[in-house]
């Protein structure tokens, strides 16, 4: 007779929060976001608009209030189904906040001293280095152990984070037991890296503040072709992949990541044709990739009241997985719990 006790193992929980702070940009899609569609059978995904983490600088509340519901839009234009992840707004969910105070004061001051997202941002707003920006980290961690996250994917920028949260949860752990899932920073496996069009040298960012020097993913089709024609490249009028040639690089790897085309086959594709042939179709490409989730989002942001019950059903499974963490953190540090 069969063992009718086997246990069902869940899938690991795959965790990410995104900003509402602008759009995200090409980069963001083809490093990150894309990489959460294609995972979402194979994890237990929880993605969520961080607009707690949005106030560390300061905020004009129509524009933020505009860019929360835009960006919980986009997490499902881009093709995150809510029925296999957990989709929500962060501050619909206090237990984040409450967390966050208890592990505020489990955090030490040097740690958060030591973050350089803190050094920059604080150098960049030096009229507002408030106590959110420098304990932001601890916010972040409260973030990814309320879930019992097994995996964070992260950036070289996020890396400082990850190891910090895995510090205070191991910390909290060795002090008053075995509480929170000591979570792994995930690399993806195929992660396109994409540069700035105007300076390759470096990441693609929303926040740079020459316009042809990213793609949004709310671009239309006749920016995206201007951006790239555009786009520096070098003297060679070579399509090729090869130490040097920065330029020419970055946007075939971005061609490559659209079309799944090798580099050799794209060398072959353009070979005696020049640059601006091979940027109209990067452009292109570009364009068709981005269409469909323009459309999904005009759709979705003309239908209020379905993103705003989409927030609600989301919160509230969100709210019921985080109590559950919440709770036991605070009974093992000695509050006296109601029910």
């Amino acid at each position: 007779m069969e063992n009718q006790n086997t246990e069902i193992v869940r899938k690991k929980r795959m965790l990410s929060l995104i900003q509402p702070t602008g759009t995200p940009t090409l980069g963001n899609y083809l490093g990150a976001q894309r990489n959460w569609v294609r995972m979402q059978d194979e994890f237990d995904g929880i993605y969520a608009v961080a607009d707690l983490h949005a106030i560390t600088v300061r905020q004009e509340p129509a524009k933020l209030r505009q860019q929360i519901t835009e960006m919980f839009a986009l997490l499902l234009a881009i093709g995150l189904d809510p029925e296999k992840n957990l989709l929500f707004v962060q501050s619909h969910v206090p237990a984040h906040s409450q967390l966050c105070w208890l592990l505020n004061c489990n955090t030490q001051f040097g740690e958060l001293s030591r973050m350089t997202q803190f050094k920059d941002k604080s150098a960049k707003h030096a009229d507002n280095i408030n106590l959110g920006l420098f304990a932001y980290p601890s916010l972040m961690a409260a973030d990814i152990l309320l879930y019992q996250a097994d995996y964070v994917p992260v950036g070289a920028d996020q890396k400082q984070h990850c190891e910090l949260t895995r510090n205070i949860a191991e910390r909290f752990n060795g002090i008053y037991g075995n509480t929170f899932t000591i979570p792994e920073p995930y690399i993806m496996k195929t992660c396109a890296r994409v540069r700035s069009l105007q300076d390759p040298t470096k990441k693609m960012s929303k926040s740079d503040e020459n316009v042809n020097s990213y793609i949004s993913l709310k671009d239309d089709k006749d920016t995206i072709l201007r951006k790239f024609r555009r786009a520096v490249t070098d003297s060679e009028a070579c399509v090729r992949y090869a130490e040097g040639k920065d330029g020419i690089n970055n946007l075939m790897e971005i061609y490559s990541a659209i079309t799944n085309k090798s580099y050799d086959e794209i060398e072959a594709e353009f070979a005696g044709r020049g640059y601006g042939d091979f940027k109209t179709a990067v452009g292109e490409a570009v364009a068709e990739e981005l269409r469909p989730i323009q459309e999904r989002l005009a759709v979705l942001m003309n239908d209020k009241a379905q993103l705003t019950q989409l927030m609600k059903d989301g919160a509230e499974k969100a709210q019921y997985v985080a109590a559950k963490t919440l709770a036991k953190a605070q009974k093992k540090m000695g509050y006296v719990m109601l029910k």
